[in-house]
């Protein structure tokens, strides 16, 4: 077997590890995603990659990539993280635009306003696939939504759901067109999760892990809505929030999929 590169110090490999930096992502319009479960589900989407990096050979090289074999001291110096049975792919960069998303007959919509850890932003996408939803919309986003930490922790859920970066009154235009009513979380809500109506078109939105919505997002809400808490703690994590949310909704959906929306505001007045 050919090694098309050995050292650690070759310029391909300084290239990868300075792609980890979104300002060199941006330069060159590309993203790099790291893993075979994700470079699966990117492939299974219709991606092709430019370039790929692995220890082997692969037994199908994909038409118009370029494969490089390397060392494993090379591509545990590539790797983000750890390099077992690390493949390393170079994609060109690709964005999604509101109009471009294709909303089923009651659609779930999964926002998050101005969420500044990947974790989270990749956690949300997870349950995105998890419950089906029809998009999630990164909403005045501070983090880059092909940051490899987005794909690593949404296990490449980034490929299976749109995903969508666009400004809070672009994405409240876009709802209302679209006949969407946007529920939003906050421990001020007067209503609580389950005493809504869930199970018709809606989008749920969730704010920063430090300070919540902003105000102009709390404007824009149809209806306001906490969860519960028992506990000293008045909040919890954005991701676990938005799980919980999309849960109530998948839940109420299955008992009632022909239920009608208008109860959010009925519930809230």
């Amino acid at each position: 077997m050919s090694v098309d590169i050995v050292s650690p110090s070759n310029d391909r490999i300084k290239r990868l590890i300075r792609l980890r930096d979104r300002k060199h992502r941006d330069s060159e319009a590309v993203f790099v995603v790291e893993g075979p479960r994700e470079l699966t589900r990117a492939l299974d989407a219709g991606l092709r990659p430019r370039e790929m990096y692995q220890q082997r050979p692969p037994t199908t090289p994909l038409a118009g990539t370029v494969h490089f074999t390397c060392s494993p001291e090379a591509l545990a110096k590539a790797s983000y993280r750890s390099a077992g049975d690390a493949v390393i792919a170079v994609f060109d960069r690709h964005e999604t635009t509101l109009d471009q998303i294709v909303l089923r007959p009651s659609p779930l919509v999964l926002l998050a306003e101005g969420v500044e850890k990947p974790g989270n932003l990749g956690a949300i996408l997870r349950s995105a696939d998890a419950f089906a939803a029809d998009a999630v919309v990164a909403v005045d986003s501070r983090i880059d939504l092909f940051n490899p930490n987005v794909i690593r922790s949404s296990t490449g859920a980034v490929f299976t759901v749109p995903c969508v970066a666009a400004d809070l009154t672009s994405t409240s235009e876009w709802l209302r067109a679209n006949g969407l009513w946007l529920v939003a979380a906050s421990p001020g809500g007067r209503s609580q999760i389950w005493d809504l109506d869930l199970s018709g078109p809606v989008a749920l939105l969730v704010g920063a892990e430090d300070t919540g919505l902003t105000r102009g997002a709390e404007e824009a809400a149809d209806v306001l809505v906490r969860i519960p808490m028992n506990g000293a703690v008045d909040s919890l994590n954005a991701s676990v929030t938005m799980a919980i949310l999309a849960y109530e909704a998948v839940r109420q959906r299955a008992k009632r999929p022909s239920a009608s929306s208008r109860s959010f505001f009925d519930a809230d007045e």
